[in-house]
């Protein structure tokens, strides 16, 4: 027997896993696919065609051919409406109701872990601020395909979800995805340090403090490698150029 038409909240949670797995990855033997099937008690098959379904209403994918599956839901298109864009909402929310699917709390998800904060106002900011910097995480790896845009390592372990323009610097843009780049850990701190940049055209630039060291081989293999080339593109999330230029003229030293 067929199931009923898709809820609001299951068509948000399809949206919140089309943001944190790399699009060209969605199957239905995904096995992130098959867990969050698994707990909105739909079939894989069912939720990698609504992830498809997300693709055709975004621009990045089309910009690169990429149209996602021909037809789709005007709840899919509503859904898209509301939460693209109001990421702090849609982090939030959608974890909201993951645990709420699985009679959880949400800060009993995963990758939580609060239990040692106090109660009150000041734990559920802190459960808030974590949800949504695991979201932030998730959706700019996903985007890179779990891999550095400069190197292309793919360890995630030693991935990290670097913010463009600082986390204190714009409040309004902490989850916003395309102001996220997938670097590795050396090059993120780096990039945070203003060591490195990338422009708005995505080159990557050097800063002159870095020629102190040009002498040392591993200077040369982690760096001057990959002065002037231009980054690894995400699928989709593409980054700000609005933010490149902000860290290009506030944070990169020249």
């Amino acid at each position: 027997m067929a199931k009923n038409n898709w809820t609001r909240e299951e068509t948000i949670i399809a949206f919140n896993v089309y943001c944190k797995i790399p699009f060209k990855s969605s199957s239905k033997t995904n096995p992130i696919i098959i867990k969050y099937a698994n707990i909105i008690g739909r079939s894989p098959s069912a939720l990698n065609m609504k992830i498809g379904n997300f693709g055709r209403l975004d621009p990045e994918l089309k910009k690169q051919g990429i149209t996602g599956l021909a037809h789709g839901s005007k709840l899919e298109e509503i859904i898209w409406e509301e939460f693209n864009g109001n990421w702090e909402k849609l982090a939030f929310e959608s974890e909201q109701l993951i645990a709420k699917f699985q009679n959880k709390k949400i800060e009993e998800l995963e990758n939580i872990e609060i239990e040692s904060f106090p109660e009150g106002k000041e734990r559920e900011a802190i459960i808030k601020a974590r949800v949504n910097q695991n979201f932030f995480r998730s959706t700019v790896l996903a985007s890179y395909n779990l891999k550095c845009c400069i190197t292309g390592l793919s360890i995630p372990d030693l991935l990290i979800a670097s913010h463009i323009k600082p986390w204190a610097k714009d409040k309004k843009n902490r989850i916003n995805p395309r102001n996220g780049l997938c670097l590795n850990s050396i090059h993120d701190r780096a990039f945070d340090k203003g060591f490195i940049t990338v422009t708005p055209d995505f080159k990557i630039l050097l800063s002159d403090f870095l020629d102190e060291y040009l002498n040392e081989e591993a200077v040369k293999n982690f760096f001057f490698k990959y002065k002037n080339q231009k980054i690894i593109l995400p699928d989709k999330f593409l980054p700000s150029k609005e933010f490149l230029d902000y860290h290009y003229k506030n944070i990169f030293i020249k």
